[in-house]
């Protein structure tokens, strides 16, 4: 640590995943998006794209899946043309992993994330085999790329399914020799233990729902619990940490909200703090839609 406070950049940024060989935004419009997950074409409702689709109907028409909304935001149900496997095998970059029509619109991993893996990526290829945590890790493809990339991985989530999907997706890429530990916990509770513990890490990853519970009922709710998590993440860092990223899905949230929690919980440490929004770009280039806010501070 230098003692210096990091500076956050005067502007926002706009991380726009772009399509890839197993993904890609085809349209969006009359608050739905039209993607393409590896063979399959679906249908997820998106309220903000309040624009009408470029696609004609005809093409949403032939969609192999479609979300049905009802009530809460990812409530309500799949309608298949035809029936689809349990599982069906996707990539990206070095991580192999499968996509799932899961119960909450989700298919199993978030492909706007793809920014956030090439810039992780690229700094753990960086350092000399860090040590990362990640927090809310789903079903591991952030974990997964970095392990790939030379990083000794904590992967915490509190969900026993996920992070058996996670080590599931492991084996799928070939990785499974990896340093990689898969931990089913409240992280809360768990980077408590690790400040206890002494544990320090070169870069943490930050990614937590507006709302959950951990395996002993815990109840997780973003804006009162973020702020103790977040400072509590800081004091994990090591001298030679370089990076900490945060990552929040809410409408009340900003990039500016999370730039100066972690300059906070990051004070005495230097480096930068850049912000902004992740967003899904459409393959045609036309339009892009928002879909998470980002804060992520660099040595």
């Amino acid at each position: 640590m230098n003692g210096s406070a990091p500076i956050i950049a005067d502007a926002p940024e706009m991380m726009r995943t772009q399509g890839w060989a197993d993904y890609a935004l085809l349209d969006s419009g009359d608050g739905r998006k039209l993607e393409r997950y590896g063979p399959y074409r679906v249908v997820r409702p998106e309220p903000q794209c309040l624009w009408r689709p470029a696609l004609p109907a005809s093409v949403w028409d032939e969609a192999d899946a479609v979300f049905d909304p009802e009530g809460d935001e990812d409530a309500g149900r799949w309608r298949f043309k035809t029936p689809p496997p349990e599982s069906f095998p996707l990539s990206w970059g070095p991580a192999r992993f499968n996509g799932r029509f899961t119960a909450f619109r989700h298919l199993a991993f978030f492909p706007e994330q793809a920014a956030n893996w090439a810039w992780l990526e690229a700094r753990v290829r960086a350092a000399d085999q860090p040590r990362v945590l990640n927090l809310f890790g789903y079903t591991g493809v952030a974990s997964l790329a970095m392990a790939a990339a030379g990083a000794a991985v904590t992967h915490v989530d509190a969900s026993k399914k996920a992070v058996a999907w996670a080590r599931e997706n492991a084996a799928l890429s070939g990785l499974g020799d990896r340093p990689v530990r898969w931990i089913v916990e409240d992280a809360r509770k768990y980077v408590h233990r690790e400040a206890r513990r002494g544990s320090l890490y070169e870069g943490i990853i930050l990614d937590p729902p507006k709302y959950g519970r951990g395996p002993d009922g815990e109840v997780w709710r973003l804006f009162e619990d973020l702020p103790e998590l977040a400072r509590t993440c800081g004091r994990l860092l090591s001298e030679n940490a370089s990076f900490l990223i945060l990552n929040a899905y809410a409408e009340r949230i900003s990039g500016p909200a999370l730039a100066g929690l972690l300059a906070e919980a990051l004070a005495g440490r230097g480096g930068t703090i850049s912000w902004g929004e992740l967003s899904l770009a459409q393959e045609d280039g036309r339009r892009e839609v928002g879909m998470s806010f980002y804060a992520r501070w660099a040595a």
